[in-house]
């Protein structure tokens, strides 16, 4: 009977050996890509004509209670964080979604936006970008995407159109979730409106949802009684 309890037990510290160690190594660079066959990204050159219609994917955020939690769920995929990314994970600003909510990901560039220079402002992105019905990233989508996104491309760097959180020193500061080919990380960003960034770099924006008829009608009526 002791030698069959023995045997359960050391099956089942096994087990925890081997799942601790898959949870780690989910953005460690070597298993990553021994288990996907990654390609060397290269964004196409055509420009699309609608931007704002492509999903590119749906992010669930509020599935940790505090940025403790995320960052700690950050550490144990063995996801690299940069000094910066680090620093505003850990500032008041940064807040997370309340309830668990799932927003739509647009990926696209400056150029795609239709601003022809070699560079551009961030201002002048956002700009852009909103003037197509895109609308600014919750800054959880920075770390959230990171850990849902196992599978990002070597040479991919997606920047995270967002409003900057400022560090300690008042530094304004983006994130940015990229593969550089030394593994998966989440690093940030010179955020400031003026920092002009190549039209080629490609940026992470939410496609809003539309608003179900009847939760329009009921908004509508609102805002009529209020001009009664």
């Amino acid at each position: 009977m002791l030698g069959k309890l023995s045997a359960v037990v050391a099956i089942c510290a096994a087990e925890l050996v081997l799942n601790a160690s898959a949870a780690a190594a989910q953005c460690a660079p070597g298993t990553l890509l021994k288990n996907h066959a990654v390609p060397v990204f290269a964004r196409s050159s055509t420009i699309r004509t609608d931007p704002a219609r492509d999903i590119w994917k749906t992010v669930t955020l509020g599935a940790f209670a505090n940025s403790f939690a995320l960052r700690n769920a950050l550490d144990a995929a063995d996801c690299g964080i940069g000094d910066l990314a680090e620093e505003i994970l850990a500032r008041p600003a940064f807040t997370l979604a309340s309830n668990k909510t799932a927003v739509d990901l647009v990926v696209v560039s400056a150029a795609e936006l239709g601003l022809t220079a070699d560079s551009a402002s961030l201002k002048d992105i956002y700009s852009r970008a909103e003037k197509l019905g895109l609308s600014l990233a919750p800054a959880e989508v920075g770390p959230e995407l990171r850990l849902q996104y196992f599978d990002q491309p070597t040479g991919e760097f997606l920047h995270v159109g967002m409003n900057p959180i400022k560090t300690w020193k008042g530094d304004p500061v983006i994130f940015v979730v990229a593969n550089g080919g030394a593994g998966l990380i989440l690093i940030g960003e010179n955020g400031s409106a003026e920092t002009q960034v190549s039209t080629s770099s490609s940026f992470l924006f939410v496609r809003p949802r539309e608003i179900p008829r009847e939760q329009r009608a009921t908004r509508q009526q609102a805002i009529e009684n209020q001009h009664r």
